[in-house]
């Protein structure tokens, strides 16, 4: 689904992330919980202040965080961000007491979730997160219940069920089928999305031993494979039963929308279609995410391919890491081992040995080479810089950093020869391309009988390229105009695999399963 969003919004829906940064964020985090703790929340700073208070006491925030005026410019702030939404007064008796009042707030939508996803964030586990393989059999299982309750709610609809009552029965268990099938892919997704995600830290890891790696093996190896096997095994019965709810679609998504208790947008009313947000399974986007997952198109691969391709690769670098720490990895075994034996061999030496230990061990011997005498007045390469003459630097180098060179800038070459040599060319290529074009529009009658040149081949090629190029599956139609020679190609496919033949003077092009036509503008003739 298209983000219709403008830049301003997301700006502003990013701004509620702001007091997570803040260095007052203990406090705001606490009155965000107290918020979001209650439905329904309207609070006001007083009663913030009572439980910030207890929660001053308990060090959970910073202290001075519960005197009115802090908690005043806190909520205030939160309002500014977007987190509270203002809203009437607290009520006041006198007028001196409404002068007094303070402002009662309410936690906005996305606000909560915001605070519900940091919760989460806070409290979830660092380790592997299991994956729910069961999900997968009954999201096969609930696509085929959905597809049972559309053809009951078919007979039901000709009189053959038992009345208007069964009707409006089916189509609540509908939705409630509906909602499990995405609820359950949803957790699913997310599970695997996770699962990979700490994989892939594990994979990037070089400083495990041997039994830490083993246990890895044992623990993420054998079960990446597991997960990767349920995947495929349910995938295709996931995909034959979505592919059968494609033409019942629209008729799934009308029952959807209809009924006593259905929570849809009235048209009618400005703003209720951009701002609901739909349970899942109620929108075409829904349904065309879910069948993306399992199955892919033309450039774009699913998430089930995808799968399997981590599902390689990860095994892959496990076993290369079980390898390298375990040193049986044939010719570049591990060296954690042999950093370890000459970690303990520096220990126990003797500092005279140490040197020597260390440049054998990294190479740091002493160069001992032949050269030729030095020129007069030549520092030596032995040396010290503090010993040495000084180098001239230029002020504006020394003073300012400036590397540019001085002077002016030297004037750019014309090589009016080279000029001439590279407009003929140009006209002789456009000369070649002018003769292709007429060329190929004299043949688009007869394009089997015509005798194309190289120039002309190449263009045609080139065209049915970008018409091939446009389509999203063979079994399409595909375009490819040149606005310049005003030539268009198109391509149609042909069901009973007979071929189209473009002659030329290298032999016959043939296109099996495929008609091409070639038109010509008439400004081109």
């Amino acid at each position: 689904m298209p983000n219709t969003t403008s830049e301003p919004d997301d700006l502003d829906r990013l701004r509620l992330y702001a007091y997570l940064s803040a260095p007052e964020r203990r406090t705001y985090l606490a009155v965000m919980r107290l918020f979001t703790g209650t439905l329904l929340a309207d609070l006001g700073a007083g009663e913030v202040a009572s439980a910030l208070a207890a929660a001053e006491r308990r060090g959970e925030v910073d202290e001075g965080e519960s005197r009115m005026e802090t908690v005043v410019d806190r909520l205030d702030q939160l309002a500014r961000w977007g987190n509270l939404v203002p809203g009437r007064r607290e009520p006041a008796a006198t007028i001196a007491e409404f002068t007094r009042s303070r402002v009662r707030y309410q936690v906005s939508k996305l606000a909560m979730r915001v605070q519900r996803d940091v919760d989460d964030m806070l409290r979830v586990a660092e380790g592997a997160r299991e994956v729910s393989r069961e999900l997968l059999p009954a999201i096969a299982r609930g696509l085929a219940d959905i597809a049972r309750t559309l053809g009951e709610l078919d007979a039901a609809g000709r009189g053959e069920g038992p009345g208007d009552a069964s009707g409006n029965t089916l189509r609540e268990r509908l939705a409630q089928q509906v909602t499990t099938v995405f609820l359950q892919h949803g957790e699913f997704a997310a599970a695997v999305r996770d699962f990979y995600a700490y994989l892939g830290s594990v994979i990037a890891r070089y400083d495990l031993g041997p039994e830490e790696t083993s246990g890895f093996k044992h623990m993420l190896l054998e079960y990446v494979d597991l997960i990767a096997q349920d995947v495929l095994r349910h995938s295709g019965t996931i995909v034959e039963r979505l592919g059968a709810l494609e033409a019942r679609r629209g008729d799934l998504l009308a029952l959807l929308g209809t009924g006593q208790d259905a929570f849809t947008p009235n048209t009618a009313v400005l703003g209720q279609t951009e701002l609901m947000e739909r349970a899942p399974g109620r929108t075409p986007a829904d349904w065309d995410g879910l069948a993306d997952w399992f199955l892919g198109r033309p450039g774009r691969p699913s998430e089930v391919d995808e799968l399997r391709d981590a599902t390689s690769r990860a095994i892959s670098a496990l076993l290369g890491n079980v390898k390298r720490a375990t040193g049986t990895g044939g010719v570049d075994p591990g060296r954690r081992r042999d950093l370890l034996t000459l970690a303990g061999w520096f220990d126990g030496a003797e500092p005279s040995t140490a040197h020597d230990m260390y440049a054998a061990a990294f190479g740091l011997f002493s160069a001992r080479h032949l050269a030729l005498a030095p020129e007069d007045g030549a520092p030596a390469p032995a040396s010290s810089w503090a010993a040495g003459e000084g180098v001239p630097v230029e002020v504006n180098v020394r003073n300012k950093g400036e590397r540019a060179p001085g002077g002016q800038v030297p004037r750019v070459g014309d090589d009016p020869l080279g000029r001439a040599a590279l407009l003929e060319e140009e006209a002789r290529r456009r000369e070649r391309r002018s003769a292709a074009v007429g060329e190929l529009a004299a043949a688009s009658g007869n394009l089997a009988g015509a005798r194309l040149s190289a120039d002309a081949l190449d263009l045609f090629c080139e065209l049915l390229t970008l018409a091939g190029a446009s389509r999203d599956a063979p079994a399409e139609q595909g375009t490819a105009s040149d606005p310049v020679s005003g030539l268009t190609l198109v391509v149609r496919p042909r069901p009973d695999g007979a071929a189209d033949r473009v002659g030329s003077v290298f032999g016959t092009l043939e296109l099996h399963g495929a008609e091409v036509e070639l038109t010509v503008a008439e400004g081109a003739r």
